[in-house]
């Protein structure tokens, strides 16, 4: 359910970005707000890729809650703090951002390690 409501969001927010904000943002702001756009839009995909593959059993256990956890903190983070920065120009959200990257990392590095440690099908 997060991984669709977050790529709803993201759909809105580019939808925003690209008929709401044209106006009113210079070109490298409109290029930052779709980066947050294009990395929400992947990590809620992510999302639901950890919850499909947790449900049909493929890949199980708490290495895949973590890694939701941690694309959910890096959407926040990256994509929230980029939407900030170019919205409010609030220049000290600048440092949150890569958080947000290190956290996508780690998402993705626990799904990696979740499906190493599940038992090999014969």
């Amino acid at each position: 359910m997060l991984g669709a409501a977050l790529a709803m969001t993201a759909v809105m927010a580019g939808a925003f970005g690209a008929h709401g904000l044209r106006s009113v943002l210079s070109p490298r702001g409109l290029e930052v707000f779709q980066t947050a756009v294009t990395y929400q839009m992947n990590h809620s995909l992510a999302l639901i890729l950890v919850a499909l593959v947790s449900g049909v059993g493929i890949v199980r256990g708490r290495l895949l809650a973590l890694a939701a956890g941690f694309f959910a903190a890096g959407i926040v983070l990256f994509s929230g703090s980029l939407y900030l920065l170019v919205l409010t120009e609030m220049s000290w959200l600048g440092p949150v951002t890569p958080m947000g990257g290190v956290c996508f990392i780690v998402g993705w590095a626990l799904l990696i390690v979740a499906a190493l440690k599940q038992p090999r099908q014969t």
